[in-house]
């Protein structure tokens, strides 16, 4: 009988040392950058009620959560009726009791309400752990993959916008990534398609003004056609989607066309209430207004963020925004917030190609102490010991084998210090220290060793 040939289920990855030493950096200075801004950590379940996650992503996000099979007879408490009807959905409700989670933000909305005494408001938080979706595999997308979240609820203040603003800015600055972040207003949307007189096609105007830049100003205007708009409304737009200048000249212009829609007026508003702060603390990285900008159009009620990458072909690398009653699904109404998510897995990937990982990320161990026998190695023993009191990342070959061996194994493990200690050295108590960069070899005392490595 043929032995099944191992693997794991698609859209989800092994993943080496290195590749988790490059991701923990990505993970590790978005967390240091969260807590400088004080956001507190929480973690919530892999699993959730499956009745905390349905209905709350639409019909297309309830087929992509992964339910799970309630344990031992799980068809005992099926309808016979729905089993033979082949309802696959309402068949799912009656065996499945959990789900894993989809996102991070319905599970944090959750715990909000669940845990609303405990919570002292506004509550900073972050998160950074893995969610699944049942998506089809492809590049750039998976069915297990990894968020990194940060939210303010309970504030209405925009000057949680302007550092979320920040937090990215640092962000980015400390990966090395050049970047600019996009911003726009669902407000301003609702106001645009007010004022041509297509309130109701808001999705559709935006949707079609998001390809200017891909397909040109003609295409887009026929699009717009195409999608029910009139030639008086589609000519209303021309000054919106031609709008040039900094943030204060676009935002001048926009008050003169929007000056009769409230909606509109308050979106502007707060706009420049956020730029006014980004004025005031400018950042590294360039933040412009983005009327094409519509992310999450459905979900969020203010600021909309979107981030790119300039020196790489890839879509948004962190994106967020404002929303008004995100605790409302539980009961608990009235409670707005706002918050950004980093796409970790996408910065990964711009990082790669464009070598921004530092070198030393993939340095796991310091040293490497040769193994020349017993006598030698109960020697190194000690030393070990001495080294890993001192943080010292180092290890002892375990065999006795040929020095080239030994060097290699140093050699592809990125190891960049060798310690010799042979008959000689323990003698006279001074060690050679080889750096295998340089070829350089010295010998040195123990403390000396110690001293060096330290500050290396």
């Amino acid at each position: 009988m043929a032995k099944e040939k191992p693997s794991i289920p698609k859209g989800t990855r092994d993943f080496s040392p290195e590749i988790i030493a490059r991701r923990n950096y990505i993970f590790n200075t978005i967390q240091k950058v969260y807590q400088l801004y004080g956001y507190k950590p929480i973690e919530t379940p892999a699993m959730e009620n499956l009745s905390t996650l349905m209905g709350k992503y639409g019909e297309e996000g309830d087929r992509l959560i992964f339910k799970i099979l309630n344990s031992g007879d799980f068809l005992s408490k099926a309808d016979n009726s729905t089993v033979e009807s082949g309802d696959s959905l309402k068949l799912s409700a009656q065996i499945c009791e959990k789900a894993l989670r989809y996102d991070l933000t319905v599970p944090f909305a959750r715990y909000v309400v669940q845990h609303q005494h405990e919570i002292t408001f506004p509550f900073k938080r972050y998160q950074i752990q893995p969610v699944w979706r049942a998506d089809r595999p492809q590049k750039g997308r998976y069915r297990e993959f990894f968020q990194c979240d940060a939210d303010v609820i309970g504030s209405d203040s925009l000057f949680n916008e302007f550092e979320l603003v920040q937090i990215i800015d640092k962000v980015f600055s400390q990966l090395g990534l050049n970047i600019t972040v996009k911003i726009n207003n669902r407000k301003i949307l609702a106001g645009i398609a007010e004022y041509i007189g297509f309130a109701d096609k808001i999705i559709d105007i935006t949707i079609a003004i998001d390809k200017l830049d891909k397909i040109g100003l003609d295409k887009v205007n026929e699009e717009l056609l195409e999608r029910g708009l009139s030639e008086e409304a589609v000519q209303a737009l021309q000054p919106i989607m031609l709008l040039e200048g900094d943030q204060i000249q676009k935002l001048a212009t926009l008050k003169q066309v929007l000056a009769t829609s409230p909606n509109g007026m308050k979106g502007i508003e707060e706009m420049e209430e956020v730029f006014n702060w980004l004025e005031n603390s400018p950042t590294r990285c360039t933040v412009e207004l983005d009327l094409t900008l519509a992310r999450g159009l459905n979900y969020y009620t203010g600021a909309i963020i979107e981030v790119k990458a300039n020196d790489v072909s890839m879509g948004s690398i962190c994106g967020g925004g404002r929303y008004d009653d995100l605790t409302g699904i539980f009961g608990l109404q009235g409670m707005s917030g706002v918050g950004i998510s980093f796409g970790a897995d996408r910065i990964y990937d711009v990082m790669l190609e464009l070598g921004l990982f530092p070198e030393d990320v993939l340095t796991f161990s310091q040293l490497l102490l040769v193994n020349f026998g017993p006598e030698e190695q109960k020697y190194a023993q000690k030393v070990l010991v001495q080294l890993r009191d001192a943080d010292i990342r180092c290890e002892l070959y375990p065999d006795a084998a040929k020095m080239k061996k030994q060097m290699q194994y140093a050699d592809k493990n990125n190891i960049p210090f060798v310690l010799v200690i042979g008959k000689n050295e323990m003698e006279t108590g001074e060690l050679s220290l080889k750096n295998m960069k340089s070829g350089d070899q010295q010998s040195l005392t123990i403390e000396q060793i110690i001293a060096q490595l330290q500050q290396h």
